[in-house]
């Protein structure tokens, strides 16, 4: 959901339940009913749940996602986090356009291509800026 949507993102989930101990771990980690990326991920691991269960709960308990892990939002002050003067290796490059034929690609797909090529997913995301390849579908469902 958009920024102008805060706090109404449980709409998104009608008939989803609150889990208590989800919620609670989630709780823990959340600053300022802001919840980072990877915290999300790390509760979801601990729980041995997927990700985009964890981002349910996470809109249940009205928590604006922040950092995301690719840089693509909930960065102050500008919102992304690109390295705008990456230099994209030939070899980052095809691994990128492998995945995105038609230009988009997902979340999952980039954190695939991050742990194979033993890169940080940030550099990831910063690759696919510069190459103009938009990357849809969030683990966790923000977008």
């Amino acid at each position: 959901m958009a920024h102008e949507d805060a706090g109404h993102y449980a709409m998104k989930h009608h008939a989803k339940k609150i889990d208590a101990q989800i919620s609670s771990a989630l709780e823990k980690e959340a600053v300022n009913s802001t919840i980072t990326c990877d915290h999300v991920h790390a509760v979801a691991k601990s729980f041995g749940k997927e990700a985009k269960d964890v981002g349910v709960q996470v809109d249940l308990m009205e928590l604006r996602l922040k950092q995301c892990s690719l840089g693509l939002f909930g960065y102050e002050p500008d919102g992304k986090n690109f390295d705008e003067n990456i230099e994209v290796s030939e070899e980052l490059c095809a691994a990128i356009k492998k995945i995105a034929p038609n230009g988009r690609t997902t979340c999952i797909q980039c954190w695939d291509i991050a742990s194979k090529l033993e890169t940080t997913r940030l550099e990831i995301g910063s690759a696919c800026e510069k190459l103009g390849i938009k990357i849809k579908k969030c683990q966790l469902g923000a977008f």
